[in-house]
């Protein structure tokens, strides 16, 4: 019989179980807001032409996503996994409390960006978590389960999104990750051991009012605004600021109590004596400016139109911006005592070897991800969104799949073949994709090519990680993971818009060699067929070529971890 573990492992499993949950949530929520959209943009006051004006939703997750990495990876090296996991559970749930409630544009941004910030800081912690309880030699398969897990979002959180909305309004789902967020907090932090410190139970109850009077005060629900008793709580008692009414004061108030208890209580819930030296300890300067340089690169491309664009239009002065806020990053990290990335982080051959290839696979996995769908919508005649969403589950289905697989695979193959394998793998399928013509989905091969793909990124997700984590030491693994994190999300966004406007400029060449319907029809030019095939023929060459730049990203990847993530300590 195998040994019981000892209690701290156990805990720490738990603990682990309890993380792995909350990246689920986290990016379930990513991709959860897709279907949303529409709604969240009427009930705020948009036409469902103000598509652009609508970006900062989107936006605003990403930037607080890449933003809060860096930061949240080296808070956990400093100060444990857990204490940082609460956080930022804590701080996704006052992010979905903010958007659920939220009355207007702006707060939904804000909303969004905090669950951002809570959200991508889970992933770094969870990975290190990880390499804390198992040595590299055994640590494949978890952290093939919790890359499983986070590719799992993309398919539970549109369904979940499309469950939630067929019960109720957009706002029940940010209410929902509200309440499991909140769970999940209190699981990792009453359940785990994972603090000895007594709980401070009079500044959680001080906590807890003000969020409800906070999600009170913003969603205003008319049972209580328009009561004749209960409406006073609504009404501002100085001058007509909405922030002056008992509600908003009563959550300020409770913020000042906290802020007070986090200075003096001898065990506060958050200990803001300890706040200055952790700061300085986590390089909170270094922190800002590696988030000012990430979050440019988010709002360059992320708020472009890769139909017309690559660069938004305020791009140029964005990038310049960045590059100045790393130039001084870059500095600041040579000169401080206590750097945001220690030198030992990116060091190792495996370490910037298994940042380079997260950026390529980001940039290939990003196109399979937006251009399957736009391939089976231009290729299925009559068919449905559900339709096209249904042929990308082939692909979605297959990645866990993939990422558990290939965990298994790293004590029996290594970090270097298993990736290099696995994205051989995914690439062949990316050039078969290349290849595809309008009757291709037609085909079971189609299926075995979506499915293959789907199995070769999932390969690369543990190996990569696994590479990373052994090269570097444990003091870094939270900073470390946090990069890997990082250069993967940074080649997606970019990956999105250089490829999206590589494949737009070859439909342009297509298209301008398409004779007009005039020439074509020339007794019913306004509704020509065989223009209209032509254009969609044009339409299919753009996507092959997409699909043709993800696979060329993907083969000088295959080659960069063949050569690069081999290390003496893989996993």
């Amino acid at each position: 019989m195998r040994p019981a573990a000892e209690p701290s492992a156990t805990a720490g499993r738990v603990a682990l179980a309890l993380a792995a949950l909350g990246v689920l949530l986290a990016a379930a929520d990513t991709y959860v807001v897709v279907l949303a959209l529409p709604e969240i943009m009427l009930d705020v006051g948009l036409d469902a032409e103000q598509l652009q004006r609508a970006a900062p939703i989107v936006s605003a997750f990403l930037l607080g996503y890449v933003a809060a990495l860096p930061l949240a990876g080296r808070l956990s090296d400093l100060h444990g996994r857990r204490p940082v996991l609460v956080a930022c559970l804590v701080l996704l749930a006052v992010g979905s409390l903010v958007t659920a409630a939220a009355p207007d544009l702006v707060a939904v941004v804000i909303g969004r960006f905090l669950q951002g910030a809570g959200g991508g800081g889970l992933v770094p912690a969870t990975l290190a978590l990880v390499a804390d309880l198992w040595p590299p030699q055994r640590r494949g398969v978890p952290l093939g389960v919790v890359g499983a897990v986070q590719e799992l979002g993309a398919v539970v959180g549109p369904l979940l999104g499309a469950l939630v909305l067929e019960l109720a309004d957009w706002r029940a789902i940010f209410w929902l990750t509200l309440v499991l967020a909140l769970a999940l907090a209190s699981g990792l932090r009453l359940g785990t051991g994972g603090s000895a410190q007594p709980l401070d139970r009079l500044g959680l109850s001080v906590a807890v009012s003000g969020l409800v009077a906070l999600g009170l005060a913003l969603a205003a629900p008319t049972a209580l605004s328009e009561d004749v008793t209960a409406g006073a709580l609504y009404v501002p008692l100085v001058g007509g600021t909405p922030y002056a009414t008992p509600l908003a004061l009563a959550a300020l108030a409770a913020a000042a109590v906290l802020l007070a208890r986090g200075l003096t209580a001898r065990h506060p819930l958050v200990d803001l004596r300890q706040a200055p030296g952790s700061a300085r300890a986590a390089d909170l300067a270094g922190a800002a400016l590696l988030g000012l340089a990430l979050g440019t690169v988010v709002l360059t491309f992320a708020s472009a139109d890769p139909e017309v664009e690559v660069l938004s239009p305020a791009g140029p002065w964005l990038l310049l911006l960045g590059a100045l806020a790393l130039a001084a990053f870059v500095v600041r990290q040579r000169r401080t005592d206590h750097p945001l990335v220690p030198v030992e982080t990116v060091r190792p051959r495996a370490a910037w070897g298994a940042l380079a290839v997260s950026v390529l696979v980001g940039a290939a996995l990003v196109v399979a991800l937006v251009d399957v769908p736009v391939f089976a919508r231009a290729v299925l005649e009559d068919e449905s969104q559900l339709d096209a969403a249904l042929v990308l589950l082939r692909l979605l289905a297959a990645l866990p799949v993939g990422a558990v697989a290939g965990g298994w695979l790293l004590r029996r193959a290594g970090c270097a073949a298993t990736a290099a394998g696995g994205l051989a793998l995914a690439t062949l399928a990316l050039v078969l994709m290349s290849r595809w013509d309008s009757q291709a989905l037609a085909s079971t091969s189609s299926t075995l090519t979506l499915a293959a793909a789907g199995l070769g990124f999932g390969f690369a997700v543990a190996p990569i990680n696994a590479a990373l984590l052994g090269a570097t030491p444990a003091a870094v693994h939270g900073i470390a993971s946090a990069l890997v994190v990082v250069a993967r999300t940074v080649g997606m966004i970019v990956g999105l818009s250089a490829l999206s406007a590589y494949g737009v400029r070859r439909f342009h060449a297509e298209a301008a060699l398409v004779a007009p319907p005039a020439e074509l029809c020339p007794d019913s030019p306004a509704a020509c067929p065989a223009h209209v095939s032509a254009l969609r023929d044009a339409a299919l060459t753009q996507l092959q070529t997409t699909f043709g730049g993800a696979a060329a990203c993907l083969a000088v990847a295959t080659a960069l971890a063949a050569w690069l993530l081999r290390a003496p300590a893989s996993a």
